[in-house]
């Protein structure tokens, strides 16, 4: 089945972001599957790797705006790292992908030991959407390990919506046969292409009902999950005048609501930097509840447009800087 144009102006893929979300899918049936049995999955070696100066750019720095990169600063001679690291090693294994671990050694690394305002190793750091976050020093009990591998997690899905994969290169070269294969026909097609033919037809209530009662029996659908973004974005700025919401907007930048308004014209008008960069600037100046506000419509946006885009990768980091 050819996939759906979602009459968004060529603003998203959505082959590339259908394709991201059954991958997704596949990450999480393997981290299940791992949970289950205890085994580590395929291509889990990938999880932890060393890092050096050279490659900190890619490994860490880019790599974390797909999932959170936790740091740990160690060196041969010291005793508690060859405590801390093999735990470190085990739980990247265990958690099957929601982190990966970059081992950083401090003797042969002293500009990254520098910048990152070491004291004492070992030391372990997290790195989400571009920004790092301290996280302790020392070696720590597994107990406590893992409630701070916990909210780590925790902060990047519910902040940022990042969520990590385990890397399975078995899984990475059966996709990429299936990309080249005619797409077989799954058991929501007929739902989904109800939902986009309503969603073209201007019919936004029964688009957003449709891909609705796909997400209720597939929540992760990832098709479904754009569509229904799409939808609900064209649902609010239907009534809007834009004249009026952008004179309200440069009158009153302080005023969150008239911001998002602001925003979803500017996305539904392609013009996606602007949206989000009005938004991550609105986090910036506001706080409580308007704050919030801002912040998970971003995220929305960010659904809109797909999260392999590098301008949503972009904006993630910028926010991340807001936040932190």
């Amino acid at each position: 089945m050819q996939p759906r144009n979602m009459s968004m102006s060529g603003v998203v893929d959505l082959a590339a972001v259908k394709a991201a979300g059954e991958a997704k899918q596949k990450a999480e049936q393997a981290r299940a599957e791992a949970a289950r049995t205890g085994v580590q999955p395929a291509g889990a070696a990938r999880l932890v790797f060393d890092v050096d100066e050279a490659g900190f750019q890619q490994d860490v720095l880019q790599q974390s705006n797909e999932v959170p990169v936790v740091i740990d600063f160690w060196a041969e001679w010291c005793e508690p790292c060859k405590q801390l690291g093999p735990l470190l090693e085990r739980l990247a294994a265990e958690y099957a992908g929601r982190f990966v671990l970059a081992k950083i050694d401090v003797d042969s690394n002293q500009m990254l030991f520098q910048q990152f305002g070491v004291q004492g190793i070992p030391a372990v750091f997290a790195v989400v959407a571009g920004q790092p976050i301290p996280l302790f020093q020392g070696a720590v009990p597994e107990a406590q390990l893992r409630q701070v591998l916990d909210q780590l997690v925790q902060v990047a899905e519910q902040q940022f919506g990042i969520v990590g994969a385990p890397v399975d290169p078995a899984a990475a070269e059966q996709a990429d046969a299936a990309a080249e294969a005619p797409a077989p026909v799954g058991p929501y097609d007929a739902a989904l292409t109800a939902a986009a033919d309503a969603l073209d037809a201007g019919d936004l209530d029964g688009a957003i009902r449709a891909y609705r009662n796909v997400l209720s029996d597939d929540p992760t659908n990832p098709e479904a999950t754009l569509g229904l973004a799409q939808a609900e974005l064209r649902a609010r700025v239907q009534d809007l005048d834009p004249q009026a919401v952008r004179k309200e907007a440069a009158e009153q930048p302080g005023d969150a609501a008239a911001q998002i308004r602001a925003a979803d014209l500017d996305l539904v008008g392609g013009h996606v930097e602007d949206a989000f960069g009005r938004l991550i600037e609105t986090v910036k100046r506001t706080a409580g509840e308007d704050r919030e506000a801002a912040r998970v419509r971003l995220l929305e946006l960010f659904e809109v447009i797909g999260a392999e885009d590098p301008r949503v990768s972009k904006a993630r980091t910028a926010l991340a800087r807001v936040l932190f």
